[in-house]
Order: structure tokens, then C-alpha cells, then sequence
């Protein structure tokens, strides 16, 4: 692939943006004809990686990605409905106890880097933190962490977990992908709850905006949307168009992270950051197995909702699987909010036990 020119003119920049769209065009389709889930999620990702670690990366304006935040956020409340609520009482220990096994062994493994020095204390937290990755990185920075390692382990691991998920889905799970006609493409859209979905998501961001809400631009959509449905107001509506372009826009906000001056940054913590990562993985796969069991839901379920991505990506695989996505997201968004309220007291916690 011919690389676009280096520099930050007009036209420079044009062409960066085209070869990142024709990137994920075709990496996209590469991804559709073998069948994998999150297909446009990953390609736009993988696409911006490539331009990112070549010093070509394209930046993302911040209000489009804020935007495409606010779509996943109501495409996760799509999937809560008001029964989803009945469904996590039912089985509350269960996932409480999923919930907590998650977020405790990211904590040891975090302990684990700090403690051998891998990584400094709180870096290695809130690097090892299965929260949503962007809002991570920013509570790192508010807590003492370094922003580019963190950013290094968490967006290396929502790459990871994504591709991994998207692999399992298709190859392992024989999950049920959703179709590519023209019909499923183009279905005919409810206008008024589709402007009333664009209502939610504006009001979520301004929001967010007024009170500096750094994780507000999803989670706002998100409970706004909840809260309206369970009244009967709100029918959420989401054109898989727009879908495919929050999906691309997430991609590349994600991939784009990927520098070369970041990992050269972080090459000496790599292969540990990476060991990590797959430990962490193959750990949730187990706790995945034993939540099918006991709660009966099928493993892909499972899987989905203890994976260690972030909660967005999850979102956007679970919505091209076969899967119980109302279960997956109540045990996604439970954890983030566990993450976010436990997170700096445990990094306060590790630092001191490893600076004795």
C-alpha cells in the first residue's frame, strides 16, 4: 500500500484520509467475506494502526468521535430493555460475583507489573483496568499514571480482545452473523424515533460538555435512552448506516493511538504488557465457562460479557453475534461502573504497597 506524504497541509492531509478510507473499505470487506464479526469496527481500527505507527496518522475531530460515543451508547441501551433489569436481579450474585472476579484479577495482574517493575504503580492499574479504554487513560492522568503507557496496554488490549472476540465469534462459536443486503442496509426507518434517538444522544453530549463528564459522551446516550424506554417514551432507532460510521469513526479514534513513538516508548514492557493481556483473556475464558454453566446462557454470551475490552467494542461485537446482548451489557456497564468507582482508591492502594 502506497503510504501518503508526511506533513499537515491541506492537501496532505487529504490524502492521508483517503487511504484511510480506502484502508478500511477494503480491509472491511476482507473482514466481511470471512464472515467476522465487528468487521466495521476492525477494519477502520486496523486501518488507522497501519497509518498510525507510520507517523500518517489521521486525527479524529473530537466531536465526531463524542458523536459516535453518544450511537454505541444508545445501541447498548437498545439492548437493556426494562426486562433486562428482572434478569440481573434474578441472577445478581452470579454476575455480581462474574463482575468482581473480572475486575479483582486485572487488579492482581496490574499488582503484578507494578510489583516487578514493569510498569510504575498506578500506571499498571489503570493500564490493567477492564473499564472503556479512553475513559481510563484520562483517569490515569488525573491520578498520577503515564498517559502513554496506559494508553499502550488499554488500547492494545481493546485491539486484542476485538480481533480475539471477533475470531472466537466466527471460527469457534459458529456464531450467527448478521446479513449484508441491501435490505439490511436499508431498512425503513421510523423518522420520529429516529429523531428522537438524535435528541438523546445531543442532550447526552451537551451534558456531558457543560459538567466535563469525560466518560459522559456514552454512558449519558446510554442511561438517557434506558431511562426513556422503561417509561415507553423512547423507541430507540439507529440506520445501520449511521451504525457502520460510528463504528469506522471508533475504529480509527482507537487505531489511530498507535504511534511509533509510543511503542517504541513502551518496546521494553511489550512482550510482559502483551503476556498480560493474554493471561487476562484466557482468565475471563475461564470465568466465561463457569457463568454458562451456572446461569445457563451460551458460552459466546459469556464470553462477551466477561471479556476485557472495552465495553463499546463488546457492544459493537455483540451486535453482529448471535448473542444475549441485553446479559452481555448488564455485566459490561455493571463492571465499568465498578472499575470507575473503585479504580482510584485501588491505585492509591498498589502504589503504596509497592513503593515499601
Amino acid at each position: 500500500m502506497l503510504l501518503p506524504p508526511p506533513g499537515s497541509g491541506f492537501r496532505a492531509r487529504g490524502l492521508r484520509w483517503a487511504v484511510l478510507l480506502s484502508a478500511s473499505a477494503a480491509i472491511s470487506v476482507a473482514l466481511e467475506l470471512c464472515h467476522l464479526p465487528a468487521a466495521l469496527l476492525l477494519g477502520p481500527m486496523l486501518a488507522a494502526v497501519f497509518l498510525g505507527v507510520n507517523g500518517r496518522a489521521v486525527t479524529v475531530p473530537r466531536p465526531a468521535f463524542m458523536m459516535a460515543q453518544g450511537v454505541v451508547g444508545t445501541l447498548m441501551a437498545r439492548a437493556m430493555p426494562p426486562t433486562v433489569l428482572g434478569e440481573v436481579l434474578a441472577a445478581w450474585p452470579v454476575i455480581l460475583i462474574g463482575v468482581a472476579s473480572v475486575v479483582l484479577t486485572a487488579n492482581v495482574i496490574g499488582y503484578g507489573l507494578a510489583r516487578f517493575r514493569v510498569l510504575p504503580g498506578t500506571t499498571a492499574v489503570w493500564g490493567a483496568s477492564p473499564g472503556a479504554a479512553t475513559a481510563m487513560v484520562i483517569m490515569a492522568e488525573a491520578y498520577g499514571g503515564d498517559t502513554r503507557l496506559v494508553a499502550v496496554m488499554q488500547y492494545l488490549r481493546v485491539l486484542v480482545v476485538a480481533t480475539t472476540a471477533s475470531l472466537a465469534a466466527r471460527f469457534y462459536l459458529d456464531a450467527t452473523l448478521t446479513g449484508g443486503t441491501a435490505a439490511a442496509w436499508f431498512p425503513p426507518v421510523h423518522w420520529a424515533n429516529f429523531a428522537g434517538t438524535l435528541a438523546v444522544i445531543a442532550a447526552g453530549l451537551v451534558v456531558a460538555r457543560v459538567f466535563r463528564l469525560t466518560t459522559g459522551a456514552m454512558i449519558l446516550p446510554m442511561l438517557f435512552a434506558i431511562g426513556l424506554q422503561g417509561a415507553g417514551v423512547l423507541t430507540v432507532e439507529l440506520p445501520p448506516v449511521l451504525l457502520a460510521v460510528s463504528y469506522a469513526v471508533c475504529g480509527w479514534a482507537i487505531g489511530g493511538r498507535f504511534t511509533r513513538e509510543i511503542l517504541a516508548y513502551a518496546a521494553r514492557a511489550l512482550p510482559t504488557i502483551l503476556l498480560a493481556i493474554v493471561v487476562l483473556i484466557a482468565i475471563c475464558a475461564v470465568y466465561a465457562g463457569v457463568l454458562a454453566s451456572v446461569t445457563g446462557v451460551d458460552f459466546l454470551t459469556a464470553y462477551l460479557a466477561t471479556s476485557p475490552g472495552g465495553a463499546d467494542s463488546v457492544a459493537i461485537i455483540a451486535a453482529s453475534s448471535n448473542v444475549d446482548m441485553s446479559f452481555v451489557m448488564a455485566m459490561q456497564t455493571m463492571r465499568f461502573f465498578m472499575v470507575l468507582f473503585t479504580g482510584p482508591a485501588t491505585a492509591r492502594f498498589i502504589a503504596d504497597r509497592v513503593s515499601c
